[in-house]
């Protein structure tokens, strides 16, 4: 009977461990700690290398890129013309303290 507790004990506790959420970062967090920014092209690139900002990065181009192109499609443009409007317009709209990239492709601080 003793052993058959410990088991359910300990295999509680695992379960538990494995159904934790893992809470993934937002877009307004991750500018704002400086793990992202906005590129010259139009989408989200990754200032500091870590888990959450690479999930974040794709996660948010996949859904720009299919927006871009159908705004491009819309338009009867390449893509690329969008991409690099809206780039230009989030950079200018970065808050202050958040990166972007300049022309040179560096990160620079808002």
């Amino acid at each position: 009977m003793k052993q058959i507790k410990t088991i359910l004990t300990f295999a509680t506790l695992l379960l538990s461990l494995m159904v934790t959420p893992v809470w993934a970062i937002g877009l307004n967090d991750a500018k704002q700690q400086g793990l992202v920014g906005e590129q010259l092209n139009g989408y989200l690139g990754i200032v500091k290398n870590t888990a959450d900002a690479k999930s974040l990065t794709k996660s948010i181009n996949t859904k720009r890129r299919a927006a871009y192109a159908e705004k491009a499609r819309k338009a009867g443009v390449d893509i690329n013309v969008i991409e690099i409007r809206i780039g230009e317009r989030l950079i200018q709209r970065a808050a202050k303290g958040q990166y972007v990239q300049d022309a040179s492709g560096s990160w620079i601080k808002k």
